[in-house]
């Protein structure tokens, strides 16, 4: 089973990124967890229907090659830090453009999961609802609220090398991995 992990942030240092990669390692075996690489997510422009309509080939290349690397995942996993209360604009941007160009809208009825790490204290709980609307209106399968997984002060549960160290984390962060291979078995692979 395959997942694509997504993050909110393009800063190296992400906590977000980090949470990713922890989960990748953390992975059941039967699950390959994939992190999306921060330059391709860079390199996506901001929307815009002039582009949409007007490209010589249609989408712009990164977001032709986001939307091939969606698709071939059989769920996601997307970790958001958390902006004025809501999801970075970077984000909401790649979910624009993977939710246009219907019939071949990406994100509709993808299994996703939800997570993110924060330095402050409420774990992006307003970030990660925030989210799971946009995703909603996607039409993507996201994972009950009852499984998330909030992560706050992430400063604390990384060493150097931004290796996850916590082991209460960790374990949450297996059993979130465990409820998404459940959940993209439950509504098919997306």
């Amino acid at each position: 089973m395959n997942v694509l992990a997504i993050p909110g942030s393009l800063r190296r240092g992400s906590f977000n990124r980090r949470l990713l990669e922890a989960a990748a390692a953390l992975a059941p075996p039967e699950m390959d967890v994939t992190l999306a690489e921060g330059a391709l997510l860079a390199a996506v422009p901001p929307f815009s229907q002039d582009l949409e309509e007007n490209g010589p080939d249609g989408d712009p290349e990164p977001v032709r090659e986001l939307r091939r690397l969606v698709r071939a995942a059989h769920g996601l996993l997307i970790a958001t830090p958390e902006y004025n209360g809501s999801i970075p604009g970077v984000l909401k941007n790649l979910l624009d453009w993977l939710s246009r160009r219907r019939p071949d809208a990406v994100l509709a009825d993808k299994p996703v999961a939800v997570t993110g790490a924060t330095p402050g204290e409420w774990g992006t709980r307003l970030a990660q609802n925030a989210l799971r609307e946009v995703l909603g209106a996607t039409r993507a399968l996201v994972l009950p609220a009852g499984t998330a997984l909030y992560v706050p002060r992430a400063g604390r549960l990384f060493d150097a090398d931004g290796r996850l160290t916590d082991p209460a984390t960790s374990e949450r962060l297996s059993k979130l991995l465990s409820a998404l291979g459940s959940w993209i078995e439950r509504c098919g692979p997306g």
